[in-house]
């Protein structure tokens, strides 16, 4: 694979920490990717082999990372539409366990 093709631009200021690279080099991963009507971009990834997911936001500094279990994430309280979405991508992600 020489060209990507999902590119995403960091909407958020230098305030919001380093947005991370997130890529498919690594197999065995799921990632997904959202961005409210408001701008607010979220990366979740998760682990096959680990049996874990993890989240950032833009909104809740992208050098943070919070943990994700059965779904749900840790130490963060999302909005209706994320929480929804990141339902979404845990069913997808564990779908095949």
């Amino acid at each position: 694979m020489d060209k990507p093709f999902f590119v995403m631009g960091n909407v958020h200021t230098n305030k919001c920490g380093t947005p991370p690279v997130v890529t498919n080099d690594v197999e065995g991963r799921y990632h997904g990717y959202f961005e409210n009507s408001y701008g607010e971009q979220w990366v979740f990834v998760y682990d096959y082999s680990k049996k874990s997911g993890e989240l950032r936001g833009g909104d809740a500094n992208w050098d943070g990372i919070f943990q994700v279990v059965d779904g749900k994430v840790e130490n963060l309280i999302l909005g209706a539409e994320e929480a929804q979405w990141l339902s979404a991508c845990w069913s997808a992600a564990t779908a095949r366990q």
